[in-house]
């Protein structure tokens, strides 16, 4: 199955964190990275604190979506990811944005992800490694916010 990863994190060396965790994506057993994005820097949405840096790293697995989603929070864990609450600043933040082309709705997992297309630091980076996946309107929708390629 092919999918899409969305990182991020603002607290620490983000742009080390970012590159590690892609990395670690890597190496889960069952999952392969196939594509990486550059990296982006964007200032949070919905909250305060350091500039972001993000990516967007193409997936092919043959995990499950919600074994997925799991393996990707013991990453966040084992980088220090605290939730204190809603939109705090992170160490590291990794969201399973499509699986395939399934729909999913859980308690735990909404696939494809319920804001990713509101957020340019979450189109831009997929838009570069998976072009077929962003439409022109879906870019359009968020290019008043700032995203810088680093």
């Amino acid at each position: 199955m092919t999918c899409y990863v969305a990182l991020g994190a603002n607290l620490g060396d983000a742009a080390a964190t970012v590159s590690r965790a892609m990395d670690a994506i890597d190496s889960l057993p069952d999952a392969r990275v196939t594509r990486r994005s550059s990296l982006y820097r964007t200032a949070p949405v919905g909250a305060s604190g350091p500039d972001y840096i993000n990516a967007v790293v193409e997936i092919s697995t043959a995990l499950a979506a919600p074994q997925l989603l799991g393996r990707l929070q013991k990453l966040e864990l084992a980088a220090g990811r605290e939730r204190p609450y809603p939109n705090a600043p992170r160490t590291l933040d990794l969201d399973l944005l499509l699986y395939g082309d399934a729909s999913l709705q859980s308690l735990t997992l909404t696939i494809p992800h319920p804001r990713m297309f509101e957020r340019a630091f979450v189109l831009v980076p997929l838009a570069e490694i998976a072009p077929q996946r962003v439409s022109a309107a879906q870019l359009g929708v968020v290019c008043n916010q700032a995203i810088q390629r680093l």
